[in-house]
């Protein structure tokens, strides 16, 4: 992946601008756009991928993934052994 960089003309709503010049202000403009786009291109791409790999467990046995409810209450029983092993560490630290 090159990381030349080229100018390119966009057309943005003024006020747009005038929002991103009071948060990063004029001279970091491109910057504040290159990051941006970046973030919408992985965004993007990771709602393609996800779509097509919609439905891809149906017919796998996948403990904790049998309806929505019970990967929510998978993807909680994960977060809180997180949270509990990230505790631990930082007393024994």
């Amino acid at each position: 992946m090159s990381h030349e960089t080229v100018r390119a003309h966009v057309i943005i709503p003024e006020t747009l601008l005038h929002e991103v010049d009071a948060l990063v202000g004029p001279r970091r403009r491109s910057e504040f756009f290159v990051e941006a786009a970046r973030e919408k291109v992985t965004r993007e791409k990771l709602r393609h991928v996800a779509h097509d790999l919609a439905g891809s467990l149906r017919k796998v046995e996948a403990p904790g993934w049998e309806t929505p409810e019970a990967a929510s209450e998978w993807v909680r029983q994960l977060r809180q052994e997180n949270e509990e092993r990230t505790f631990s560490a930082e007393l024994e630290a």
